[in-house]
C-alpha cells in the first residue's frame, strides 16, 4: 500500500526565494503582503509580486498561501477588504490567519480558503471543531503539539493538519510571547519581535542563553508522518538566506520523494542539513514533549558553508553566469546544487568577468562566467569549498 506523502510547504520571503523554493522542491509556499503579517523585516511581497509569484506557482501546478497572521484593529479591517478582494482575484490558494474576527470578516467578503495559523495556538480537537464550524479548511498545529496529538485531531474532526518539522522554535507558546514588548515596546503579535530569546541573560549571578531554543529538525520522523497521514510539513524561515532554503527544501523533497518511490528513508539528506548555519537540532514536540535539554546555550551559531553565488544563466554550450555572492578564486572547489540529485563538483580552471576577459578571482557583487555543464541549471545554489 502506497505511503501518504504530505504537502512540503516552504517559506518565500521573497520572490526571489519563492521561486527558488518551488524549483528546489516545495508544493506550497506561504509568503506575506506589505501588511497584516508578523514578519515585518522581511522582504514582503508588493501587489505586483504577489501576482507573478502566483503566476510562477500555477502554471508548475503549486501552491501559494498568503500569511495574514497579525491581531488586528477595527480600524485596519477597512485596509484589509481591498487586500482580500485583491487576493481573490488572482486566486490565491489560501490564506493563513490568526485572528478569528479577521476569519469571520474574510468569511463575510470572501470564498478564499482559510488555515488557521499556528499564532492562534490550536492543540487540540474541541478547538479544532471549533475552527471547523466558522469555515476553516486547514489547522496549522501550536509547535507544542505531538505528531500522535496531530492524528487524533484530524481524525476527530476531518480537517487537514499542517505541522512544522525544521527550523526555528519559539520559547513561547507558539510566539504568542511579551518579553519584545516590555523591552523593546515590539509587539511580537503585530510583526515586531526583537527576538529576546536569543540574548544573553543573568539570573543569579548566572549568565546564560536561559530563553533560546534548539533549532527544529523532524527529518528522521517523516515515515511516522506519513504513517499517520498527516497533510502538510511546514518549513519555518521568510528570514532566511536562500542558501538555506534551497538546501532544507530540497533535503525534504528527496526524503519524501524516497518514501514514496522506495517506501524507504534517504538517510544520506541528514548530512546536507548540516551544511546550513543553523543552532543545534532536536525533535522539538514531535515524538515527546521538549525538556530543558532544548535550550541552546551556545548563543553564537556555528559558521557551516558558505554560498558562493547562484547560477543566474546556463546557456547551453557556451558558459555559466554566476552571481558572486562571495568571493572565490581559481582553483577554489565549487559545489552546485541541481534541483534534484546528488551535488556537482567542479574546480574553477577557467574564469572570465562579464565582458569575456579571463580573471583569476569573483568578487562580492561581480557576475562571472564560467565553463558550461549540462547538468547545472539556472537558479541552481552554488557552495564554495575553501581550500585548507
Amino acid at each position: 500500500m502506497a505511503l501518504y506523502i504530505p504537502e512540503l510547504v516552504a517559506p518565500g520571503g521573497s520572490l526571489e526565494k519563492l521561486k527558488m523554493a518551488i524549483l528546489y522542491g516545495a508544493d506550497a509556499v506561504y509568503i506575506a503582503g506589505e501588511n497584516f503579517g508578523l514578519r515585518t523585516a522581511a522582504d514582503n511581497f508588493s501587489k505586483d509580486e504577489i501576482l507573478r509569484g502566483i503566476e510562477f506557482a500555477h502554471c508548475r501546478s503549486k501552491k501559494i498561501y498568503v500569511v495574514i497572521n497579525a491581531f488586528l484593529h477595527d480600524k485596519e479591517l477597512g485596509e484589509l477588504e481591498s487586500f482580500i478582494e485583491f487576493l481573490s482575484q488572482v486566486k490565491v490558494d489560501a490564506v493563513v490567519v490568526s485572528d478569528f474576527g479577521v476569519i469571520s470578516y474574510i468569511k463575510k467578503i470572501s470564498n478564499l480558503n482559510i488555515h488557521l495559523s499556528t499564532q492562534n495556538t490550536c492543540l487540540n480537537s474541541y478547538a479544532a471543531s471549533l475552527c471547523k464550524e466558522i469555515g476553516i479548511n486547514r489547522i496549522v498545529l501550536g509547535r507544542e503539539v505531538s505528531m500522535e496529538e496531530a492524528k487524533i485531531i484530524k481524525d476527530q474532526t476531518g480537517l487537514e493538519m499542517e505541522m512544522f518539522i525544521h527550523g526555528s522554535m519559539c520559547m513561547s507558546y507558539s510566539g504568542n510571547c511579551l518579553i519584545s514588548n516590555y523591552v523593546f515596546n515590539r509587539d511580537s503579535n503585530r510583526g515586531g519581535c526583537k527576538h529576546s530569546c536569543r540574548f544573553l541573560y543573568q539570573i543569579d549571578g548566572r549568565r546564560d542563553y536561559f530563553y533560546s531554543s534548539k533549532d527544529l529538525m523532524g527529518f528522521e520522523f517523516l515515515l511516522k508522518i506519513c504513517h499517520a497521514k498527516i497533510d502538510a510539513l511546514k518549513i519555518e524561515g521568510r528570514m532566511k538566506t536562500p542558501h538555506y532554503l534551497a538546501t532544507v527544501v530540497k533535503a525534504y523533497r528527496a526524503g519524501l520523494d524516497s518514501l514514496k518511490e522506495k517506501n524507504e528513508m534517504d538517510w544520506s539528506q541528514i548530512g546536507e542539513l548540516n551544511k546550513i548555519q543553523t543552532r543545534d537540532y532536536f525533535g522539538g514536540n514531535l515524538m515527546t514533549k521538549a525538556t530543558e535539554e532544548s535550550v541552546f546555550s551556545k548563543g553564537k551559531i556555528d559558521k557551516a558553508e558558505d554560498i558562493a553565488g547562484v547560477v543566474l544563466e546556463a546557456k547551453k554550450g557556451e558558459h555559466l553566469l554566476i552571481q558572486v555572492k562571495s568571493a572565490f578564486e581559481k582553483f577554489d572547489h565549487l559545489e552546485f546544487l541541481p534541483f534534484r540529485g546528488e551535488s556537482i563538483m567542479l574546480e574553477v580552471l577557467h574564469m572570465m568577468d562579464a565582458s569575456g576577459q579571463p580573471i583569476d578571482a569573483g568578487k562580492t557583487g561581480s557576475v562571472v562566467k564560467l565553463p558550461y555543464n549540462p547538468n547545472i541549471e539556472s537558479g541552481n545554489i552554488v557552495r564554495i569549498k575553501r581550500k585548507k
